[in-house]
């Protein structure tokens, strides 16, 4: 069985503000000297786990990421008839389960990965406490479980600095994307005009600003550990390759939302290498040390792609026991890697990733 997944993804967005920094403009590194747009790591597995291709295919199998857990048990004790004074304290003692709550708080101090296990206990007391008119026990406060079945755990992990004997370590890293070229961050200098405004007094719009975007080629890279995943998941392999093949698919078709509206920048990846195996994960970034020029960059990145995995493999030994590609690009013909290597379709991939072969 292999115990490495890997996904290399090259992805191609026209102007767009996918992940902004403090100031509202595209994010950006410095790579090899040359300044690059980037979509932070955070950014791309919150797009991943919160999709509809996601949602569906894990079913009930999914978390829920917020401090809100007593402000939810506060209000459900109060919809059952608890007095509020006495559902803000009671709720308070369950949102200290899962993290430090201020005075006078409901919310916990820190976001909270919540399993649906855990959010069922949380709901299950708040109706017993109600129906029996008290305050939780010690005994009560059971709440947090070492292996939730969330799939989105699973793979991203979670920390719980007031309980760490239910931390989760995460099965899969996601690293920032990063343009394969040099880029830099435009500005849209853009008016509103106001449609009552015929013009007879002033014909001056109604609101002038402007907003970040750029432009690019982005490489993706995404590590799974495909047996810490089943261990994190109670040694349920259907539901690891379940978690794998949705994640696999939100990677490769699904966008950030960042200024969606704005900018319709919704793109599928032109180009996937997926690879398997026991052998030490690496990402092929270094590919893109050089920034890559021209005009014809989305082959020419993927030959870079390509050629660096396979020098890797002439120094180091195989990087992988199987690989597969998907290529979406119709001038891209066939792979220079050597090897067990094949090609296919999204579904084909999808099998690739779920096979103990």
């Amino acid at each position: 069985m292999s115990d490495f997944i890997q996904l290399h993804l090259l992805t191609a967005y026209p102007p767009a503000n996918l992940n902004r920094d403090d100031l509202g403009r595209p994010k950006t590194a410095i790579m090899g000297g040359a300044k690059r747009l980037r979509v932070s790591s955070q950014s791309l597995k919150r797009t991943w786990r919160t999709s509809a291709l996601f949602e569906e295919a894990v079913g009930q199998h999914r978390g829920m990421r917020t401090k809100q857990v007593g402000v939810q048990a506060a209000k459900r004790l109060q919809e059952k008839g608890v007095k509020e004074k006495d559902a803000r304290a009671w709720a308070t003692e369950i949102a200290k389960v899962f993290g430090d709550v201020a005075k006078g708080e409901l919310e916990t101090s820190q976001l909270v990965h919540v399993g649906p296990e855990e959010q069922a206990a949380v709901d299950a007391l708040a109706d017993q406490l109600a129906d029996e008119n008290r305050a939780p026990e010690k005994e009560d406060l059971d709440l947090l479980r070492h292996k939730p079945s969330a799939v989105d755990i699973a793979l991203f992990g979670r920390m719980l600095a007031a309980s760490p004997a239910f931390n989760v370590e995460a099965a899969c890293q996601v690293a920032h994307a990063i343009t394969v070229h040099a880029a830099e961050v435009e500005d849209d200098y853009f008016t509103a005009v106001d449609d009552l405004n015929t013009g007879d007094e002033h014909r001056g719009a109604a609101h002038v600003g402007e907003a970040g975007f750029g432009a690019g080629l982005f490489y993706g890279y995404v590590c799974i550990d495909r047996g810490q995943l089943i261990e994190n998941l109670g040694g349920d392999e259907a539901l690891a390759d379940r978690a794998i093949a949705a994640l696999a698919e939100a990677a490769v078709k699904t966008s950030p939302k960042g200024k969606q509206n704005s900018f319709g920048s919704r793109a599928h990846a032109s180009y996937v290498l997926a690879e398997k195996g026991d052998q030490q994960p690496r990402s092929l970034s270094a590919a893109f040390l050089r920034p890559v020029p021209g005009q014809d960059q989305a082959l020419d990145a993927i030959g870079r792609l390509e050629r660096q995995a396979q020098a890797f493999d002439d120094a180091y030994g195989p990087g992988a026991e199987r690989r597969f590609i998907v290529a979406a690009d119709p001038d891209y013909r066939e792979p220079c890697l050597r090897g067990d290597v094949a090609m296919g379709s999204l579904p084909e991939l999808i099998d690739f990733l779920s096979s103990e072969q």
